[in-house]
């Protein structure tokens, strides 16, 4: 019988549920699609005779139900004490009618439940079958004695909230319902119970290693003699084979197994003499051999298998070498009942000293964390895109990902498996909101344990797999050490990881880490951690640059500090994908929602948006910059060499050599192609140097302008995650640099038209230059309390009062006062001149007081007249950069439009900004700067951003805003995490920028 409230047990996990497993039972029958479906207010509620239509797999709160999606961080969605929930609790009935194969007549059959949020109840044919908690692992039921020739009916209730909930308070959307595929599959009455693999290597890093435990399961039937387990995977001359156990041995009586002496030895005796390894005697070791399946009987249908395998390609990231393991399990009449193949790769992790070791080198992990999310189906993930996030991540040099914070669909392990990425796989543990409660509650040790233990049971096949996780955010106490225990014993072949075990002390004692793994910390305590002499363990963050908005500041300088630290491996970046759910608005209107905009109360809002990619996928300008930084292949010369034509390039794979890549390289003036050609990159061997000639290399001669080499890296060939000729990275190094503008006086004067204010009037204007001290809030600065600070010092509104104008023969000056709204007064003084072809040269400075310490810009804001739309610069490009987040950006001459400016955050911001720009023009203007700075265009200004709570309601305008920075405040991560860094604040004092202003044709 099922428990009448099952979801408020938390000592209740399951009834009728079958152990997991990781064998692919090839028979089956998929029941996906469109079941019958009502929603009821709470579980004790009875359905009705109403049905109305849910697919499956799907959530309800994304199928136009009355209960819809909910977001919290770390708040609970009810205010209730663990395990209580609240009794209003979405249910949802799922029915649906099927024909049994007339095949599956006297087989076992098993309904597969891929996952369901948060307890899941079976029934069949109107008979309970059983019970399931844990919403991001498969539940399987034998229902082989309930199903019947024929019509049948399946139904499945889903409970929202459960005691299981509160150990599932991960910072993402809330939903109910099946969110992974529902099938029937059938198999013998004898069959395949179990896999449990281990592909590992020999300390020669060469000789593949496999230990392969099997177990053999009769169902109804009694254990018999002749059954028998057959292994062959590549690379074996034969296949292994052993029989399979069926009974106990007979057990003699008490003075058997003895060595009669003197002195006599009884099998306790010879037990303890093998155990401490002085079993010398052979008359002794041949008795032991006899006596000790006795005292050691096997286990009925548990084979273990195990080979060498000379010479294999180990599986890495950067060459995913797999092999098929088949498995047959035959009968007493020599025939194959079943037979199953798994992808299996040969690899080695190890943890020593300071260092994960992965195949004897410790890789440096430029990660990702990845929730399960689709802005359309909530957490239904199609294959197809499962696929689509792993080529992504490899296209973005990403190698390695932290299924944040649950066990994916294996699916996607599989694809990690295939193209290569290395994963942390986590169990589905999170109590945020009780962070130092359910971990010491002994009402839920259990759950601790049956969640590590499920999730090691279905994955550890995995070669792609490199540590174990026992979840996210949810202190630390027993139970997690009573996982770790079973963890260690169980799959001794991986590290575990738990931020929670170490969070307080980095060098303490550690049961539950072999990583340490925080997160976002500040360089400082990285660097200073790997200096201080008390390190024990390798430091790989589980969460750093966290990437909500415009943001990911500073990762330049974590890398720094990662490569030059001994201990330091690399981290991963907080997140994959902005969780934007597709919302229809009355209007009509398609935005992506955040927390709140479903009514959804309390809610975090929108830090539910912290991806390096929007929720389509696309690229957020960060991804960029984590790319340039993960480069496989990097320049490590300068300009000297690069002048005469030479360069050396440094291999940063750990396991193959360069030869997969090959080059382009070009000469470039002003970002115009001076001189370009081919090269072959050599085939430098992993972590190694080589110095290559570029082949037609030529240094142009004469000429003004800033040159310089660009280096492209492409695919050589095609591989699995993308087409030959896709860029993997770039490098550029500075050949000539012009240096700061020529601002002379020299054929300059003071004749300038200003209006009675002294403001700079022109007929490319819509209105006159103004100060810039303000710019739209970020999320860093708006999480981070700059923001706030901003608007309370009076920044997003100044006043200008004239002060004095000074009219010379080779410039005008202007003096003036701007104040903001706070009442606080920054001088700015402006020198104009003109030249005969019209140009006009501005000069600024400005002074900014003390009671201004940390402003997020100084510039000019120029509002240009409708009819401004196409867009060139040369600066960093072509993607959006900003000071501490510029690395990923080449120099070049970029083209573009205002209107594509525009970086379409789903919480509107700054953005759009271009670091190190010399000139830029746009239909007739030029604008060139005395050396290169901070530039944005667009057709919106910072309030008009500011102002709107999605990018649907932003109206762009016909004027194009230019904004030419003297200074920019580093865009950090301090909506979770660091704040930028002291160089990229902007200081107090003197700031002097000039620009020059040209109205003729565009060169």
């Amino acid at each position: 019988m099922i428990s009448s409230r099952p979801w408020a047990d938390p000592q209740l996990l399951a009834t009728g549920r079958l152990p997991m497993h990781a064998v692919p039972h090839a028979d089956r029958l998929p029941l996906d699609g469109t079941w019958r479906f009502q929603l009821l207010q709470r579980p004790t509620d009875a359905p009705t005779g109403d049905w109305d239509e849910a697919q499956v797999p799907g959530v309800w709160t994304m199928q136009g139900t009355w209960d819809h999606p909910h977001y919290t961080n770390v708040q609970m969605p009810f205010p209730n004490r663990p395990p209580r929930v609240p009794d209003e609790n979405p249910t949802g009935v799922y029915e649906r009618s099927f024909e049994l194969p007339e095949a599956w007549t006297g087989k076992r059959v098993v309904l597969h439940v891929g996952a369901a949020e948060s307890v899941l109840i079976v029934a069949l044919n109107g008979r309970d079958v059983g019970m399931s908690k844990d919403s991001h692992l498969a539940a399987e039921f034998d229902v082989t004695h309930l199903v019947r020739p024929g019509g049948n009916t399946l139904r499945l209730t889903v409970v929202k909230w459960s005691d299981a909930s509160f150990v599932e308070d991960q910072d993402q959307w809330w939903h109910g319902g099946i969110t992974r595929p529902v099938c029937l599959y059938a198999t013998e009455q004898t069959h395949l119970a179990q896999l449990a693999v281990d592909a590992g290597l020999d300390e020669d890093l060469a000789t593949g290693t496999l230990a392969l435990d099997v177990l053999v399961d009769w169902g109804d039937g009694e254990p018999d003699a002749g059954w028998r387990i057959e292994a062959d995977v590549d690379g074996l001359p034969e296949p292994l084979s052993v029989d399979v156990p069926w009974r106990l041995p007979k057990t003699e009586g008490p003075g058997d197994w003895v060595v009669p002496g003197p002195p006599r030895r009884g099998i306790l005796d010879l037990q303890s003499l093998a155990a401490a390894g002085a079993l010398t005697d052979p008359e002794d070791a041949a008795r032991w051999r006899e006596g000790e399946p006795i005292i050691r009987p096997p286990n009925i249908g548990q084979v273990r298998l195990a080979a060498r395998i000379p010479d294999v390609t180990p599986w890495s990231a950067e060459v995913p070498a797999l092999s098929t393991l088949r498995v047959s399990l035959i009968g007493p009449d020599g025939g194959v009942i079943e037979q199953v193949e798994r992808r299996i790769g040969f690899r080695r992790i190890v943890v020593r000293d300071v260092e994960l070791l992965i195949n004897g080198q410790p890789v440096l992990i430029h990660g990702v964390n990845r929730h399960e999310f689709d802005p359309r189906t909530g957490r239904v993930i199609d294959p197809a895109d499962m696929r689509a996030d792993v080529v992504a991540m490899k296209r973005w040099n990403i190698n390695a990902v932290r299924t944040s914070h649950y066990p994916d669909d294996p699916r996607f392990l599989d694809l990690c498996d295939e193209l290569g990425l290395y994963v942390i796989d986590e169990a589905d543990i999170e109590s945020h909101a009780w962070y130092n409660d359910v971990c010491r509650d002994p009402a839920y040790r259990a759950a601790f344990v049956d969640r590590v233990a499920r999730m090691i049971e279905r994955d550890r096949h995995h070669p792609s797999i490199i540590a174990w996780s026992l979840g996210n955010e949810s202190g630390y106490g027993p139970n997690h050490d009573a996982a770790a225990g079973w963890a260690r014993r169980v799959d001794p072949s991986r590290p575990l990881h738990y931020e929670g075990a170490m969070k307080f002390d980095w060098s303490s004692d550690q049961t539950a880490s072999d990583i340490i793994c925080p997160m976002y910390p500040p360089i400082g305590a990285l660097v200073g951690y790997a200096r201080s002499g008390q390190q024990r363990r390798p430091l790989i963050m589980c969460e750093y640059a966290h990437a909500m908005g415009n943001s990911m500041g500073t990762l330049g300088e974590y890398w720094d500090a990662i490569e030059a630290n001994h201990g330091l491996q690399g981290g991963f970046v907080w997140e994959w994908r902005d969780h934007g759910l597709e919302q229809r608005l009355p209007d009509g209107t398609l935005r992506y929602a955040y927390g709140g905009d479903f009514g959804d109360v309390p809610n975090d809002g929108t830090f539910v948006l912290d991806g390096i990619t929007f929720p389509d996928r696309a690229p957020k300008p960060g991804v960029w910059e984590l790319k340039h930084l993960a480069s496989p292949i990097r320049l490590v010369s300068g300009a000297d060499a690069a002048r005469r034509g030479t360069v050396v390039l440094e291999n940063r794979d750990c396991f193959r050599d360069a030869s997969w890549l090959r080059g382009e390289w070009a000469v470039t003036t002003d970002g115009a192609v001076d001189a370009s050609g081919t090269f072959d990159v050599p085939a430098i061997p992993p972590l190694g140097r080589s110095e290559v000639a570029l082949p037609g290399f030529r240094m142009p001669g004469g000429g003004e302008g800033d040159r310089q080499l660009t280096l492209r890296f492409l695919l050589r060939e095609d591989a699995s995650w993308a087409a030959a000729r896709h860029e993997v990275d770039w490098a550029q190094v500075e050949l000539v640099a012009t240096g700061a503008l020529a601002v002379g006086h020299d054929g300059w004067s003071g004749e300038v038209h200003l209006d009675d204010d002294g403001l700079l009037q022109h007929p490319a204007f819509a209105a006159p230059p103004s100060l810039a001290l303000w710019r739209a809030p970020t999320d860093n600065d708006r999480i981070g309390g700059m923001g706030g600070r901003w608007a309370a010092q009076g920044l997003p509104s100044l006043t200008r009062r004239l002060d004095g104008i000074e009219r010379g023969p080779s410039e005008t000056v202007v003096r003036a006062t701007w104040t903001t709204a706070a009442g606080i007064e920054v001088p700015h003084e402006v020198r104009l001149a003109r030249d005969v072809r019209g140009r006009i040269r501005v000069t600024e400075r400005v002074v900014v007081p003390e009671s201004l310490p940390d402003l997020p810009r100084v510039g000019t804001l120029l509002a240009l007249a409708p009819g401004h739309e196409t867009l060139t610069w040369f600066g960093r490009g072509p993607h959006e950069t900003y000071p501490d987040r510029a690395r990923g950006g080449r120099v070049g001459r970029w083209s573009s439009t205002v209107t594509d400016q525009l970086v379409p955050y789903v919480r509107p911001q700054e953005n759009g900004g271009h670091t190190d720009v010399r000139w830029l023009e746009t239909d007739g203007i030029r604008i060139e700067l005395d050396q290169p700075r901070q530039v944005s265009v667009l057709h919106l200004t910072a309030a008009d951003l500011d102002a709107a709570t999605h990018v649907v309601e932003l109206r762009p305008r016909p004027e194009t805003f230019v904004t030419i920075d003297a200074v920019h405040r580093g865009v950090g991560t301090a909506s979770c995490g660091p704040d930028t860094l002291p160089p990229y604040l902007v200081a107090t004092g003197e700031h002097r920028w000039t620009w020059i202003l040209d109205g003729g044709t565009p060169s």
